[in-house]
């Protein structure tokens, strides 16, 4: 990236903050920032409606959706999730085990929705677009002219060749994995401790559970990773497989959905239920897709949601993360734009803020695989409200005051010491994670 300076340094700025991405952060930060009074202009590259992977939100994103104003919105068009169902197969016996969000120990939140992302983060950016963002579609940001603490320049290109450009105050990436300027500041880093390839698509005919599990998500282990089953409000079924990248290298030269279907045959808890399945589009594929950025901000900067850090969709805490770190960094750039203080201290306490719900649920994530969590996800123990504590992690209570870090360290022992008495398949466990981290895949 080139940094230069020039008398439009000196000249007033089109806006007061600048967005490069419409995706869930963009949208968020982008709507949150214009109810605060401030211009501001959102860049995205492609047409919404798009396809987009990611379907499944959680109960901590209501609270959020009331303070965008699009909760009735949300509702018009999600399934309605009140809980996970966990299944798994071990010596040729299947068990299957749900959790439902009433459980936490701050249920005001007790369910949450499965969307498609097209409808989804569309409706995200029309509401931006209706609360003062001036929105751009189908038009990229090739180069940032100037990016420094008192404001940026931006050369933009649209769908017709079009060139021109924007400035601002004040810069925020939210441009997802494209992540604009972790990539050109040379911040981007794959993940050491988390590496995985994930398949997926849309299927129709995948028989769903009846009654109140109708919307839940279905997480199958297998042997080399996990399926998620997200069942959409139209009939429709997002099926996909994180898998180690040892497991993916086997591929060959076979196609995607070849793979796909002949991964899921070899799934005993989800191959029956997708016997009558049909494949509805081409199956897409990411290998490698952990990583983090050296830097969440810099002079006149912010990286929000996927452009910062993506970890992993188990769970379902894409979506609520990025919404969560838009919510945050807004409130930090208004003071910022304010001169309400120092703005590396402001965002300094936006970064410990944000990291410490991360920490929380990657320490999940990172042994999600592991034949112990398995076992304490498939036999819960609500003993001094362990279950509760998980349960609010997994529904994204994991920024509030609700009293998680007792039982949370309690279940941690747990684990400890369930992998000291299974020690053999604990080091088994622990010697492929490291190798498939150190490997380098591709799909």
């Amino acid at each position: 990236m080139t940094e230069t300076q020039s008398s439009e340094s000196t000249l007033a700025p089109d806006f007061d903050v600048l967005v490069i991405g419409g995706g869930p952060a963009g949208a968020t930060i982008s709507t949150l920032l214009a109810k605060r009074g401030r211009r501001v202009v959102l860049i995205e590259k492609e047409q919404h409606p798009r396809f987009h992977v990611g379907e499944s939100l959680l109960p901590m994103n209501m609270p959020l959706f009331e303070e965008l104003g699009v909760a009735d919105e949300v509702a018009g068009i999600g399934m309605r999730k009140d809980g996970i169902d966990f299944y798994a197969n071990k010596e040729g016996k299947t068990k299957h085990t749900t959790i439902y969000f009433d459980e936490a120990m701050d249920n005001t939140y007790p369910h949450a929705y499965q969307v498609r992302r097209s409808e989804f983060d569309e409706l995200l950016l029309s509401n931006a677009g209706r609360s003062g963002v001036e929105v751009r579609q189908q038009t990229r940001v090739t180069s940032m002219n100037r990016l420094e603490a008192d404001g940026c320049q931006a050369a933009l290109e649209d769908i017709e060749g079009r060139e021109s450009t924007v400035s601002a105050r004040f810069l925020i990436d939210a441009s997802g994995r494209d992540a604009f300027l972790s990539r050109r500041l040379k911040l981007m880093r794959r993940n050491p401790d988390h590496n995985a390839a994930a398949l997926f698509g849309h299927f129709r005919n995948v028989p769903r559970p009846e009654g109140r599990d109708e919307g839940n998500i279905g997480l199958h282990w297998f042997e080399h990773g996990w399926f998620w089953v997200i069942p959409l409000k139209d009939g429709v079924t997002s099926v996909g497989v994180v898998c180690w990248p040892e497991y993916l290298k086997t591929r060959g030269d076979m196609s995607l959905d070849d793979f796909l279907h002949q991964t899921i045959a070899s799934s005993p808890t989800l191959s029956p239920i997708m016997e009558s399945a049909e494949q509805m589009v081409e199956i897409q594929g990411t290998g490698n897709y952990s990583y983090w950025s050296d830097r969440l901000y810099g002079d006149g900067y912010l990286l929000a949601g996927d452009a910062f850090a993506f970890v992993d969709p188990v769970f379902s805490s894409g979506v609520f993360l990025a919404m969560k770190s838009a919510e945050s960094g807004a409130k930090a750039v208004d003071a910022i734009l304010n001169g309400a203080g120092d703005a590396n201290a402001l965002l300094a306490l936006h970064e410990r803020y944000l990291l410490r719900g991360i920490r929380t649920v990657t320490w999940f994530i990172y042994r999600f695989n592991s034949p112990t969590m398995r076992h304490l996800f498939m036999n819960p123990s609500d003993k001094f409200r362990i279950k509760a504590a998980v349960v609010s992690i997994l529904a994204g209570d994991i920024y509030s005051h609700t009293p998680i870090g007792f039982p949370v360290f309690l279940f941690k022992l747990i684990y400890a010491f369930h992998n000291l008495t299974n020690w053999r398949t604990s080091l088994a466990f622990a010697f492929r994670r490291r190798r498939n981290n150190r490997m380098t895949d591709s799909t």
